[in-house]
């Protein structure tokens, strides 16, 4: 069965031997320890891969957190904002209704007095017509100083009666 003229018989051999050497060597044993080198290494990088993704993670939540935070402060200021400038847009319109009913209560106030100045105009003309036409009217029908002294005794009775 093994023939030592075979090339299957020498190649058993060799390998037989080449194995031999790497055992007496020991060559599994530092191919075992690098291995085991090799895997610690990938393990501690799991590891730290690990603890990243957590510390990634954590500040994520964190700062969608801040990210809610922020937000829900906007939407606040942004209410205040508006309920701000409501109030401000209702003293505005209350001030300016109050302006407006000031200025026409000036209008109204100053339009009574011109109406009162120009009824005493008009009552002044009229008794300053009426004294002239019953100077007139007294001149003609009595005439002489008796005449004059009635009208001016007319005209100094009228004035105490209408003013």
């Amino acid at each position: 069965m093994l023939d030592p003229t075979s090339t299957t018989f020498w190649v058993l051999i060799s390998f037989s031997l080449f194995v031999a050497m790497l055992m007496y060597y020991g060559v599994p044993a530092v191919i075992g320890k690098a291995l085991d080198a090799r895997a610690d290494g990938i393990r501690k990088e799991l590891d730290d891969a690990r603890k990243l993704r957590e510390d990634a993670q954590a500040l994520l939540a964190d700062y969608t957190n801040k990210a809610r935070e922020a937000e829900n402060e906007a939407r606040s200021i942004i209410e205040n904002a508006k309920r701000e400038a409501e109030a401000l847009a209702s003293e505005s319109r209350k001030a300016l209704a109050e302006s407006l009913e000031r200025r026409s209560k000036l209008a109204e106030d100053k339009i009574a007095r011109a109406e009162a100045q120009a009824v005493s105009e008009v009552r002044a003309a009229a008794v300053g017509s009426a004294m002239l036409a019953a100077e007139k009217l007294l001149k003609a029908r009595v005439p002489g100083a008796t005449g004059d002294a009635l009208i001016n005794e007319a005209i100094a009775g009228l004035k105490g009666k209408l003013n």
